[in-house]
């Protein structure tokens, strides 16, 4: 079949290495220049970890591990460390795999079979889905015929707007947003990755391999505002952060002002009662985004890509049966990671000065428990009495 996959992000390119891999010919558009390599680090889960090893990935990915939550840490107005940010304790198995998204990427795209071409800024204008393959218009003016189109294309999905309706219909708005900007030079580059609090905020330092990025969060209400204007979302954060000048606050808010590229966007859910339409599909944020606070959306893009390409595979030449039955194993997982959404979202966001230094007092008192039960079993095993 001749394939269309918008987006090429973690669901884009594993829906193309899948199905060019099946013999499709898979043509990838991507709005952007070239191949977005931003974000914080990610973590492959559960059923995700079967999609990359039916791949042929999962060494490779396995070699590039990080685990980011050994070396994180609250600090308070003085940079004094507080606690662990115990991303760990939010993890579900010692299996699960932490990788920087841009290494997550390079790795999928660099498997992508010859059967695959991605056209770099351009993007879907139309679909006109007439029965035996569906029509598209693209917004460099090219028209095209394809047997199957894929909306892999995140969040803010053209795909989703154009088949299903405006986004507004259904997302489902999470009160946070969050920002990445890069620091540049070694002058950040400390042995542990910093995050400070103050009220319904969040501004760290984090490390990542050779790079350094400014890290924000915040709560909110419902923000409007140009997705493709960078100096109007830099504002937006600039705004929130404008009355708190303790820790490095002022410093990685110059950097934001100073930084060429920076992502802005909201923690928001998707939720739709169907992802397919005709033969145009949905995968990953585009379909059913669980918000950057679950920490499974790039578990999900991986599991939705290979469930329905094995779909696709064993349906032969009946795709919408496909579509559907894709829907039917992958819902469980989709329904269950959305619940999980809010896990650890107050540990992260405390909502008051009170409150952060509860937080503070509870990770220092865990933080002296650990400490004690350590010596206590060090001592025990060197044979000295424990009193």
């Amino acid at each position: 079949m001749h394939i269309l996959v918008s987006g090429a992000g973690i669901a884009g390119l594993a829906g193309a290495l899948e199905l060019g891999s099946d013999g499709h010919d898979v043509t990838v558009v991507e709005r952007a220049r070239r191949i977005r390599l931003d974000g914080t680090p990610v973590d492959i889960r559960g059923e995700a970890i079967e999609a990359v090893t039916s791949m042929g990935l999962l060494e490779k990915i396995r070699q590039q591990r990080l685990r980011m939550s050994e070396s994180s840490q609250f600090v308070d107005g003085a940079g004094k460390p507080v606690g662990r940010v115990a991303m760990a304790e939010m993890s579900d198995s010692d299996a699960d795999i932490e990788i920087l998204r841009e290494d997550l990427v390079r790795i999928l795209a660099d498997a992508l079979p010859q059967a695959v071409t991605i056209r770099f800024g351009d993007s879907i204008r139309t679909l006109t889905d007439c029965g035996p393959d569906v029509h598209v218009r693209f917004g460099s003016g090219r028209t095209g015929r394809y047997d199957l189109v894929l909306g892999a294309d995140g969040q803010h999905s053209v795909v989703r707007r154009l088949m299903f309706g405006p986004e507004q219909d259904h997302v489902r708005h999470l009160g946070v947003y969050f920002a990445l900007a890069d620091l540049p030079g070694q002058a950040w580059s400390e042995h542990v990755n910093s995050v400070y609090n103050v009220p319904d905020r969040l501004a760290g330092v984090f490390r990542y391999k050779t790079r350094t990025v400014a890290v924000f969060q915040f709560r909110s209400e419902p923000l409007h505002y140009d997705h493709q204007d960078l100096d109007a979302q830099k504002a937006i954060l600039l705004a929130a952060f404008a009355d708190y000048r303790s820790w490095k606050i002022p410093q990685l808010l110059d950097a934001v002002r100073a930084a060429p590229d920076f992502f802005f966007d909201a923690a928001s859910q998707i939720d739709l009662p169907c992802w397919h339409r005709g033969r145009v599909a949905l995968v990953g944020d585009a379909g059913y985004c669980p918000a950057f606070l679950s920490g499974r959306g790039t578990s999900l893009a991986l599991t939705g890509a290979h469930v329905l390409a094995e779909e696709l595979r064993s349906r032969g030449p009946d795709p919408i049966a496909a579509f559907e039955r894709y829907e039917t194993r992958l819902r469980p997982h989709v329904t269950a990671a959305q619940q999980h959404v809010h896990r650890g979202s107050d540990h992260l966001l405390p909502a008051s000065w009170a409150a952060i230094t509860a937080r503070n007092n509870r990770l220092q008192s865990n933080e002296h428990a650990r400490r004690r039960d350590a010596a206590g079993s060090a001592r025990s095993g060197s044979g000295q009495p424990v009193q």
